[in-house]
């Protein structure tokens, strides 16, 4: 069991905590959500302790043991791969290494033998020797193959030290585990796995992520960070994300009777938990949902930017025919040969090598030229694009915003207008008067993402929207792209968005040729399932 008692924490005049009290409870699973810079990695810290709140006090129940992911990928650079994983359990790690010295020396004394035999004892009720095998059980699930178990830390690949990390917080069953994007570096078959493992996993876990699919999967619990307050709700993120809409609604048909709420909320309850069904958590969770009452659910003071791609003309039936395409970046050929046409209703999402994609998209943005081949876009298309690096848009512009966002309108829009349109995008009052090279990562993607929609294009090509956004700002454009009645050809890592938008998959293979096929992302990766 942990508990937080009477939790504050002030940085200046910034308020992060106030009077925080929670009981997180063995079996569950807490999703911490919360906006950019609420303080959600903070909390991870205090509870953790490292750092130390200014009121109030974090409990651990007694001999408890506490795991948590550690975010300095260099920290172990002289540790062996298993040595770094088995440090996860610092107690046992200590009476190993003491027990090893000792079994070293020399002159080994009756007093030594003693202390050797009470660490021996140790050792085994902390499951010493079966410490190096449940360490390798880990690391292979997560993908670090036995060849790399005895290496040095500092001979890994960053992709493998992440890995590591995270197999070390999970080592030796701890009682709390604390997670802060642990799926960030991880591929495909690595975060399946995680899931896998903290749906079975039987004590406490606290996660942060923007990975909605991640949460989904994983969170029994959703732990809402707002106005230096946390509330707990039951059910996963698009549980709380769809009450909490819910709620707002009802709170706002205030001729509405209540016993007219109360079955609208069975009703979503009901609904909701039919959706869920195939998760292995869903028996255990439709009991909690089925508690819920209507004053259980609350609206969010959570602020969702306005996202709607609107199309200022029809598209017409030739869209985009793209013929032996070759494009070779730095003498790699990423794009070889490649030949496909895009329909109107198409919603491409690109797989493959990073590089790849951000090749071909630049290409078909028209921001390079191919090295062979042809792209032909039809006469009725206009295009909008969102590259991954958005660098050259900001760097050393001394307008404000509404001026910034003014040069790329068609037409000659008033201050009133833009100041509203950015306004919609969670840019209020002065706000509009910032310097775009002073905007925060997912700040610069909303003013992208606004550029786009002033052009009102029929065709979409965006590469990574959804990275420096936030979850309200994914849900958002994630909400806003499945309302787009255009075509679109787009990258991402998040699983949720890629399912909910693309109805087609282009894979860029190693070679650099393409694999095209009408289907949705989990079809796909059911496929790719059953070829390997």
């Amino acid at each position: 069991m942990l508990a937080v008692s009477n939790v504050s924490l002030r940085f200046g005049d910034r308020k992060l905590f106030e009077d925080v009290n929670i009981q997180f409870n063995p079996g569950n699973c807490y999703g911490l959500i919360g906006a950019n810079g609420a303080g959600k990695s903070t909390f991870i810290k205090i509870v953790s302790g490292e750092i130390e709140p200014q009121t109030g006090n974090v409990i651990l129940g007694k001999d408890e043991r506490l795991a948590v992911l550690k975010q300095d990928h260099f920290e172990y650079e002289e540790f062996e791969v298993m040595e770094t994983v088995i440090m996860g359990h610092k107690t046992l790690y200590e009476v190993m290494k003491e027990k090893d010295a000792i079994y070293m020396k020399e002159d080994f004394s009756d007093e030594d033998g003693m202390r050797a035999a009470e660490l021996e004892g140790e050792f085994a009720e902390l499951n010493g020797w079966e410490a190096e095998s449940e360490a390798s059980v880990l690391l292979q699930g997560l993908g670090v193959p036995e060849s790399l178990h005895h290496v040095k830390m500092a001979e890994l690949a960053g992709s493998d030290k992440v890995k590591v990390l995270l197999a070390q917080a999970l080592f030796g069953k701890p009682d709390v585990l604390l997670l802060d994007e642990p799926t960030n570096h991880l591929d495909l078959k690595a975060i399946r796995w995680l899931e896998e493992f903290l749906i079975n996993f039987e004590n406490t876990v606290i996660v942060v992520s923007h990975d909605r699919y991640f949460l989904n999967k994983v969170c029994t619990h959703i732990a809402d960070l707002d106005f230096s307050k946390i509330q707990i709700y039951a059910g996963n993120y698009d549980f709380w994300y769809e009450s909490s809409q819910l709620a707002l609604k009802l709170s706002q048909e205030q001729n509405k009777k209540k016993e007219e709420k109360v079955k609208e909320l069975q009703a979503f309850i009901a609904r909701f938990s039919a959706n869920a069904s195939k998760s292995k958590q869903a028996t255990s969770r439709k009991k909690t949902l089925d508690k819920i009452e209507l004053d259980d659910i609350k609206p969010s003071s959570r602020r969702y930017p306005f996202v709607n791609f609107s199309m200022g003309r029809d598209i017409g039936n030739d869209v985009l025919t793209i013929k032996d395409l070759t494009k070779t970046v730095d003498g790699k050929t990423y794009i070889k040969d490649a030949s496909f046409t895009l329909g109107k209703e198409d919603k491409v999402v690109l797989i493959g090598n990073p590089l790849a994609k951000s090749a071909l998209l630049d290409v078909l943005a028209e921001e390079t030229e191919p090295d062979a081949g042809s792209i032909k876009w039809g006469v009725t298309t206009t295009r909008a694009y969102f590259p991954i690096d958005n660098t050259e848009f900001f760097e050393g512009s001394e307008q404000t915003l509404v001026e910034w966002l003014r040069q790329y309108s068609p037409e000659d829009e008033t201050e009133t207008f833009l100041r509203g349109f950015l306004g919609r995008m969670l840019f209020s009052g002065e706000e509009v008067n910032k310097k775009p090279s002073v905007l925060s990562g997912g700040e610069k993607v909303r003013c992208m993402l606004s550029k786009m929609m002033l052009t009102s294009a029929n065709v979409l090509m965006l590469d990574e929207p959804t990275n420096h956004l936030d979850l309200e700002s994914i849900q958002a454009l994630n909400n806003g792209l499945i309302a787009f009645k255009g075509a679109m050809i787009f990258t991402s890592h998040d699983h949720q968005f890629i399912q909910t938008i693309a109805n087609r998959i282009i894979e860029i293979n190693d070679d650099g040729t393409i694999f095209d096929k009408m289907m949705s992302y989990d079809e796909y990766l059911e496929w790719k399932g059953q070829k390997a």
